[in-house]
C-alpha cells in the first residue's frame, strides 16, 4: 500500500524501468505466425486461435452514414477481466498491476488483477500461467461482488465480450512485483492522469463505483454532491426505470441494421499497400502488424495484428439538473459489432476527424455543443487509451460536460435522461452499456470532480 500518490509514482516508475519492452511495426505480409488467408484475404493466426481480422458489410445502420464495409476483429472467445478487492483498516483497496500492452502509447498502464483472453489463460501460447487467475475461475475462494459479461469496442470487434468480475478477499495475498493495492481515493486521483488507468480496469471498476459515491459528500451544493444525490434511491428521476427499459426495448425494435461477414479482400474502400490496410480516404483506422518483446509477460516475444485509429476520439456525457436532480444524457446507439445491435452509450461517441467542419451535414448530434462548451462547464477531461492488446495508440478524450439552463430537456427519441443510479444499475447486466459509457461511469464514481487538481473545478 502507498502513503500517497508520490509514493505510488515512485513505485510505478521503478516497475517500468525494471522491465524491457520493444514494439515495432512490421508489414502484415511479413508478420511471424500470421498469414493472409488465400481466397479470403483474412488475417489469421497459424494456431487458428486468438482472433482474426475479416470483413464486415453493414447496411441500414440508422447512423450518420447508413451503409459501409470495414475490417473487423473476430474474437469469439470470452476473456476474464477481474479485480481483487480487500479491506485494509476498513478502507477498500483494489489489486492492480503495472502491465505492458503493445498498443499503449506509453506501453505500461494500470491493468486489473487479471486481464486475459481464454487463449492466454489456457496457455495456447505455451507461456507462463496468468497470476491470480484461480480467484476468478471455479472453484474459487472469496466473495463475488460483480460478475457480468460485457461488450468491448463494438465498432472494431464483432460480438466480443469479456467477463468483468470483482471478487472480495479476506485472506492475505502474496504480492508479486508488478502488482499493488490502491485505495478507492487513490484510484480516483489517478483517473485524472492521462493514459494511466487502462480500459480494462475502467470497465471492471464501473461495477464498483458506489464504493466512492457513498462516501464523498462535501458541504455546499458542489457538482459531486449533485452527482451523489443522483445516486440516492429516493432522489427522484425524470423517467422511471420501467419506462427506461421500455425506451431501450423500443430502440432495439426500431433498429434495422443488417451485417454480414465477408472476405477481407472484398471490402470496398479499403486497400492493402506496403503491408498496411488503410481506408482509401484516410479515415477511421488502419490495420497494421507489430513485433513485440516484453520481459515480464507470459510470453517474452510475439507478433500480432492491430487496429490503428487515424485520429483521436471524443467520448462525453452531457449532465443537467432535471427537476432538481442531476441526470446524464444517454443515447441508444447502434453498435455495428454488438450482440444486440443497440447499447446505451454516452451523449457523444465518435472520431470528429471523420466528419466535416461545422456546420457540415452528417456531424454527430451534440458533438459541437460538447466541443464548444465553456471551460467552466467541463467537469472532467482526460485522455485515455483504449484496449492496448488490440488497438495501436488508440486514444479518446473523455469528458463530462455540465449543460447550462438553455440545454433542452426534450431530446430526440434515441436519447433519454437518466440518473446516475439508474445507469449504474444497468452495469450489473451485459449488453446494456457500451464500454465507453462504462469508462465514463468509473470517472463519475471514482474521480474527485470538485478537486482543484482537475481542470475545471466547481
Amino acid at each position: 500500500m502507498f502513503s500517497g500518490i508520490a509514493d505510488f509514482t515512485s513505485w510505478f516508475t521503478a516497475r517500468c524501468e525494471a522491465n524491457e519492452y520493444r514494439v515495432s511495426q512490421v508489414p502484415l505480409d511479413r508478420l511471424d505466425g500470421w498469414h493472409i488467408e488465400p481466397g479470403t484475404g483474412n488475417l489469421v493466426h497459424r494456431s487458428g486461435r486468438f482472433f482474426s481480422v475479416e470483413g464486415l458489410d453493414i447496411r441500414n445502420s440508422g447512423r450518420e452514414v447508413d451503409a459501409w464495409q470495414q475490417p473487423i476483429i473476430v474474437q469469439p472467445e470470452y476473456g476474464i477481466l477481474g479485480c481483487l478487492v480487500k479491506q485494509f483498516d476498513g478502507v477498500p483497496h483494489f489489486l492492480l498491476q503495472a502491465k505492458m500492452e503493445p498498443g499503449n502509447i506509453n506501453l505500461v498502464q494500470l491493468s486489473p488483477t487479471v486481464q486475459a483472453t481464454k487463449s492466454n489463460y489456457t496457455q495456447v501460447h505455451g507461456g507462463k500461467a496468468v497470476p491470480y487467475l484461480e480467484w476468478f475461475v471455479n472453484p474459487r475462494r472469496g466473495r463475488v461482488l460483480h460478475d457480468a459479461l460485457q461488450s468491448e469496442q463494438a465498432s472494431w470487434f464483432l460480438g466480443k465480450r469479456n467477463r468483468n468480475m470483482i471478487v472480495e478477499v479476506e485472506e492475505d495475498i502474496d504480492l508479486l512485483d508488478d502488482f499493488c493495492w490502491l485505495s478507492v481515493a487513490q484510484i480516483g486521483e489517478l483517473l485524472a492522469v492521462d493514459n494511466l488507468v487502462n480500459m480494462d480496469t475502467r470497465t471492471v471498476l464501473s461495477g464498483a463505483a458506489p464504493f466512492r459515491l457513498t462516501g464523498s459528500k462535501r458541504r455546499g451544493d458542489t457538482f459531486r454532491n449533485a452527482l451523489a444525490r443522483s445516486w440516492q434511491p429516493d432522489s427522484g428521476s425524470h423517467r422511471e426505470t420501467a419506462e427506461l427499459l421500455s425506451w431501450f426495448t423500443e430502440a432495439k425494435c426500431r433498429a434495422t441494421l443488417t451485417r454480414e461477414r465477408i472476405p477481407l479482400s472484398k471490402v470496398h474502400s479499403w486497400s492493402l499497400s506496403d503491408g498496411v490496410i488503410t481506408h482509401d480516404e484516410g479515415k477511421h483506422f488502419s490495420v497494421v502488424g507489430v513485433d513485440v518483446a516484453a520481459s515480464n509477460r507470459e510470453v517474452a516475444s510475439w507478433s500480432q495484428v492491430m487496429l490503428k485509429p487515424r485520429s483521436e476520439g471524443v467520448i462525453a456525457f452531457v449532465a443537467k439538473r432535471v427537476e432538481g436532480v442531476m441526470h446524464l444524457l444517454v443515447q441508444a446507439r447502434v453498435e455495428t459489432g454488438a450482440g444486440d445491435v443497440i447499447e446505451m452509450a454516452p451523449t457523444v461517441h465518435c472520431q470528429p476527424g471523420n466528419y466535416g467542419s461545422p456546420p457540415g451535414a452528417g456531424r454527430p448530434r451534440f458533438l459541437d455543443e460538447v466541443l464548444t462548451a465553456p471551460p467552466g462547464n467541463v467537469r472532467f477531461e482526460a485522455l485515455h487509451s483504449e484496449e492496448g492488446g488490440r488497438f495501436y495508440h488508440a486514444q479518446n478524450r473523455y469528458l463530462l460536460v455540465e449543460a447550462d439552463d438553455s440545454f433542452p430537456v426534450d431530446v430526440p427519441d434515441n436519447y433519454t435522461w437518466m440518473t446516475l443510479r439508474q445507469l449504474m444499475e444497468f452495469v450489473r447486466y451485459g449488453n446494456h452499456l457500451n464500454v465507453e459509457a462504462r469508462s465514463l461511469l468509473t470517472f463519475l464514481g471514482f474521480a474527485d470532480l470538485d478537486a482543484p487538481t482537475l481542470s475545471n473545478a466547481a
